[in-house]
């Protein structure tokens, strides 16, 4: 009896003593492997930390190169143009198309250009109020392109055309196209252009300057001369500004005349002074045509000349109403049509 207890105690004593091994080798074989784990990943994180890094660095360097390629850092245009030649000779061919135009312009895109070897010094917004005058638009986009191309300018053309048969208004589709132009672009300067004049000389810079500057100061209907002392119109260039300071346009010109004097005095009451080019280069020659019907002579001109100081404030940009009917983005230039409701 005594022999089996003590067989079955060294037998149970034995089993504890495997158990207690086993147990032993399993926990220094675990504990080697989380060691060696542990061991593994700082050494994980640094890879995947060094390999982002290289990811972000490839991003930074393909970004880089890519802008070096798309933006270059180009010089400004320097302030005379080298590809200006002067005086000119217009022919204006009978049989002109507007896909002549385009095929002669192909840098031109939805009716804006800009110099691809120097960077513009204006950005400047023509302004062409016109209606049913579409070869006399097509003759003076043919030779305004490549005349504002030779003076490195970044610039847009906009033709406002006022739909319906009321009485044609100059200046209000000035204002407009002042108004609706700037939605496109900051532009730095705008000129406001009767469709009629085509400028012969490229020195006669169409830039804007310190004050408003008057671009025709003789055209071939006139002999070249001035049409008369204190005449402002035809091309005249304002600056962003300067046109806003004044309120632009007076809306209240239905018909012909009157217009281009009520902005003459404007400028006059804001003490800033008109300048011009010289004569033999601020000439241009007009497009001969009759008075369009719906452009009869405004009776009521010099009447509201008598008003311009007591309702500028109150007349121009900040009273322009008009329905828009379309804004079409053409190859050479952008067509703005509108309506004015006015019973007029």
């Amino acid at each position: 009896m005594g022999f089996h207890v003590t067989f079955y105690l060294s037998y149970k004593f034995r089993l504890l003593l495997l158990f207690t091994f086993c147990l032993t080798v399993v926990g220094w074989a675990t504990s080697n492997y989380f060691v060696g784990a542990m061991q593994e990943i700082p050494k994980a994180k640094e890879f995947i930390a060094n390999f982002n890094k290289a990811i972000v660095l490839g991003k930074k360097e393909t970004l880089t190169n890519e802008a070096s390629v798309k933006t270059p850092d180009l010089d400004n245009c320097p302030s005379m143009s080298p590809y200006l030649r002067g005086q000119d000779k217009l022919i204006f061919k009978p049989d002109l198309t507007l896909e002549e135009v385009q095929a002669e312009n192909p840098k031109v895109h939805r009716g804006r250009y800009h110099p691809e070897e120097c960077k513009a010094l204006q950005r400047v917004a023509i302004l062409i109020p016109h209606r049913n005058r579409e070869k006399h638009l097509l003759y003076l986009l043919e030779h305004l392109h490549p005349f504002l191309q030779r003076q490195q300018l970044d610039y847009g053309i906009y033709t406002i055309h006022q739909a319906g048969s009321k009485k044609f208004n100059r200046a209000k589709l000035l204002n407009v196209g002042y108004l609706e132009a700037l939605k496109d672009e900051n532009w730095d300067c705008f000129i406001f252009h009767d469709v009629d004049l085509v400028p012969e000389n490229d020195l006669n810079l169409y830039k804007c300057e310190d004050q408003p500057k008057h671009l025709v100061v003789g055209r071939n209907s006139t002999g070249y001369r001035l049409r008369y002392n204190g005449y402002f119109g035809g091309v005249t260039a304002l600056s962003r500004e300067q046109f806003f300071k004044v309120n632009g346009f007076s809306n209240n010109y239905w018909g012909w005349g009157g217009e281009d004097d009520d902005l003459r005095l404007r400028v006059e009451l804001h003490r800033m002074k008109i300048i011009r080019p010289m004569p033999e280069v601020g000439k241009y020659t007009m497009i001969f045509h009759t008075r369009d019907r719906g452009n009869e002579v405004n009776l009521e001109r010099m009447k509201l000349l008598h008003q311009v100081s007591r309702v500028w404030r109150t007349d121009g940009l900040n009273s322009c109403v008009y329905k828009l009917l379309s804004v079409d983005y053409n190859h050479l230039y952008i067509n703005i049509t509108v309506d004015f409701w006015s019973s007029q």
